[in-house]
């Protein structure tokens, strides 16, 4: 096996398959040491390998969506739960107060609005359940925009790779550059806002 081979969506998918990938989403969306994990090239490799038949679409989207939600709601009982203290928490392997703070920091700025647009930040998309539930976000509130971010990134990731798929029926030899620009597109927001810090 190649050196972190398994971040690669395709080898991801292979070996893990629909239940693979929907505990993967489940473990993306809101269990800390998952923030690793590579969600939207993931689903939108998914979505379009769907569009030729290794997965029935139908079954692909509700179950992201369910994991997506799912997983954002156990990470805000998790940040409930543990409020505070998890500020104090030493760095570790799975752990970095950094990427609480990140999270925290666009939660402040951008409020409850946060929950959805997060779904679309790497690293941010983790914590910042984990960050609604310290700071005791209304539950009904923070499900509302749970719900919300979690259909919509799911429809926009999955049906975005079926339809490329449908369209183009060479779009799986393009697989690599697209993931890049997934990626690179999912990391802009905070490389911008670095680059007008400096």
């Amino acid at each position: 096996m190649e050196p972190f081979q398994f971040l690669d969506p395709h080898f991801l998918i292979s070996l893990a398959g629909l239940v693979g990938i929907i505990i993967i989403v489940f473990a993306e969306s809101g269990l800390f040491f998952g923030f690793f994990l590579p969600g939207d090239s993931l689903l939108f490799t998914a979505g379009l390998l769907a569009s030729q038949g290794y997965f029935n679409f139908w079954f692909l989207l509700f179950g992201v969506m369910f994991a997506a939600i799912g997983g954002d709601s156990v990470g805000y009982l998790f940040g409930k739960k543990v409020g505070p203290s998890i500020f104090k928490k030493e760095d570790s392997l799975f752990f970095n107060k950094k990427y609480v703070e990140k999270a925290h920091s666009f939660y402040e700025k951008h409020g409850n609005k946060t929950i959805i647009l997060a779904r679309f930040i790497p690293v941010v998309r983790t914590f910042a359940p984990i960050v609604a539930g310290v700071g005791q976000m209304n539950y009904k509130k923070f499900f509302i925009y749970n719900c919300a971010g979690g259909i919509f990134w799911s429809i926009l990731m999955v049906g975005g790779g079926f339809i490329l798929g449908e369209t183009f029926s060479s779009a799986e030899e393009y697989l690599t550059p697209i993931i890049i620009f997934i990626i690179a597109a999912s990391f802009a927001p905070g490389i911008w806002k670095l680059f007008r810090k400096k």
